[in-house]
Parts: C-alpha cells; sequence; structure tokens
C-alpha cells in the first residue's frame, strides 16, 4: 500500500511538472506572439513614416516647381515688357 501511494504521489508530482512545463511553454508562446506583432507593428510604422515623408518630398517638389514655374513666367512677362519698352524707345 504504501509504495502504490508513493507512486500516487510520484504521478501527482509527474503530473504538476507537466502542467508547469505546458503552461510555461503556452507563456513564452505568447510572449513570442506579442513580440513579433510589436515587430510587425514597428515594421508598419516605420514603413508609414518613410511613405510619408516620401509624400511631403514630393509635395515640396511639386510646390517649388510651381514656385519656379510662377517665377519662369513673371521673367518671361518683364522680358515682353523691356523688349516693348525699348521697342517704344
Amino acid at each position: 500500500m504504501h509504495l502504490w501511494n508513493k507512486t500516487e504521489e510520484e504521478e501527482d508530482e509527474e503530473q504538476e511538472q507537466e502542467d508547469k512545463e505546458k503552461e510555461e511553454d503556452e507563456e513564452q508562446e505568447e510572449e513570442d506572439k506579442e513580440q513579433e506583432e510589436d515587430e510587425e507593428q514597428e515594421e508598419e510604422d516605420k514603413e508609414q513614416e518613410e511613405d510619408e515623408e516620401q509624400e511631403e518630398e514630393e509635395d515640396e517638389d511639386e510646390e517649388k516647381e510651381e514656385e519656379e514655374g510662377v517665377l519662369g513666367r513673371e521673367r518671361e512677362r518683364e522680358r515682353e515688357r523691356e523688349v516693348r519698352n525699348r521697342r517704344e524707345l
């Protein structure tokens, strides 16, 4: 009877150990999953930031081109005025 009890105790200990290991494995899996999600979110954030920077650069380039176009037209009009003024003289 004593051996049977000890065997039962051993089985209980083994079961407890298995349960503990299973719980640790589940916790590790959860931590790994959270870390993976965090890394994915960081990558998405980085891509979004890069997209925003690219869009900002494109907007600045477009604005610069528009300004240069306006200045170019103003210069052309000024040249035309100068030419007209010279002709009138």
